[in-house]
């Protein structure tokens, strides 16, 4: 079983806080994602009538799939409480802020999670500092060992 992560959200988002969500899939995404067939690029998170959404998560037809197999970029919903729902609306609203996705991951029971955060865009310089930060820590295990 595969655990999918989207590396560029660490680079472009402060990340603020994490929840973990259920998507409504159909059968052959589930077959897909167990392969490890999905891509994160230019996905983002909205909402629409109360309910979260994600879009442009690319998750590849399953190979073995008929006629009956899925688009590969349709929109897919999240589910969460309605207290977190509540919670994120606000802070969406709050200038900077925005739903990011972060990983897809199968829980314990073999269902089928997406964490999403909270993330603040990063500015230019401090991405050059994540970097600066990131090679520094590098250099500091490599020197232990």
């Amino acid at each position: 079983m595969a655990d999918i992560r989207n590396r560029s959200a660490y680079h472009d988002y402060f990340i603020e806080d994490k929840y973990d969500a259920g998507m409504v899939l159909l059968g052959t995404e589930v077959k897909s994602l167990r392969d490890g067939r999905a891509s994160f690029n230019d996905s983002y998170c909205y909402f629409h009538k109360g309910e979260l959404w994600i879009k442009s998560l690319h998750i590849a037809e399953y190979s073995h799939g008929t006629v009956n197999n899925h688009d590969p970029v349709r929109e897919r919903k999240l589910l969460l409480t309605k207290r977190e729902l509540r919670k994120l609306e606000s802070k969406i609203k709050e200038k900077g802020f925005s739903i990011v996705p972060l990983r897809i991951f199968f829980s314990s029971k073999g269902l089928v999670k997406m964490e999403i955060g909270l993330g603040k865009g990063k500015k230019q310089y401090d991405k050059r500092e994540t970097i600066k930060q990131r090679d520094t820590e590098r250099e500091m295990k490599r020197y232990l060992k």
